[in-house]
């Protein structure tokens, strides 16, 4: 199937596109762009230099992909913003390639959703069916694990890590890392308790959600030093409570906590 081009868009020749993607008007695609099959690329969006966009996607008007990193100290570099499959960025979402030569890459996943003027910076890495609200911006080097959901109005530090499975309440201030699997709300951020209506939604069996209580009642409690929780989180014996310890132990901000 052949691509559909508008006549006002500007493509460069030196685009690598695939077959059945829809190019709206007035869009600009530069050149050293990689754009799969089968998508979608609306009125007014700009898909700049360093661009890898796999298949499936939507891009809403106005939207920015692989734009200059917001780093003062950024030097023109060959960097790249990628993107997998089946993605829906809506109007003016904003996600810049990378500044650090040596990494080289933002990384965003497949099937993630980002809301009307949600900003991905510079070297980000977003996992897979994560949902950014309407105005939530990540800074740079943020690191988001698979199925978050990210509330309207969140601003989140560079370098932050926001485990699987979590929700951040709508405008909170992120400076450290957030847990998996609980609810992390605020200015600054705390931890409200378990991402129950998350977790339910996801298939969490019964078991898993008890161990999770647990898990949460251990950590969130001062009873102990934080070696002691984690010890008592591996007593659970869950999957789920050793992904915490590895989240806990590879933290090089800390964690938000209650």
């Amino acid at each position: 199937m052949s691509n559909q081009i508008h006549p006002t868009a500007v493509v460069s020749e030196k685009a690598q596109l695939g077959q059945g993607n829809v190019i709206g008007p007035f869009v600009v695609v530069e050149h050293d762009v990689v754009l799969g099959d089968n998508n979608t690329v609306a009125a007014h969006c700009v898909v700049k230099k360093g661009a890898r966009i796999g298949h499936d996607n939507s891009l809403h008007e106005h939207v920015i992909f692989a734009g200059i990193p917001q780093d003062l100290g950024f030097k023109e570099a060959d960097t790249y913003a990628e993107m997998g499959n089946g993605n829906v960025l809506r109007e003016f979402v904003t996600v810049h390639r990378a500044t650090l030569k040596e990494t080289g890459r933002t990384v965003i996943g497949n099937n993630n959703y980002f809301m009307a003027t949600a900003h991905i910076a510079h070297d980000c890495k977003i996992g897979n069916h994560v949902i950014l609200a309407n105005d939530a911006v990540l800074a740079g080097h943020v690191h988001i694990e698979d199925r978050v959901f990210v509330s309207g109005g969140v601003k989140v530090h560079q370098w932050a890590h926001i485990g699987e499975y979590a929700m951040i309440g709508g405008n909170s201030k992120i400076t450290q890392d957030c847990l998996p699997y609980m609810i992390t709300d605020g200015i600054p951020g705390q931890v409200r308790g378990l991402n129950l209506v998350g977790l339910r939604r996801a298939g969490f069996s019964a078991d898993e959600v008890r161990d999770l209580k647990n898990a949460y009642r251990i950590l969130l409690g001062e009873r102990s030093t934080l070696e002691q929780q984690l010890a008592e989180l591996d007593q659970l014996k869950s999957p789920r409570a050793r992904h915490l310890i590895e989240f806990i132990r590879s933290s090089k901000r800390s964690f938000h906590r209650r």
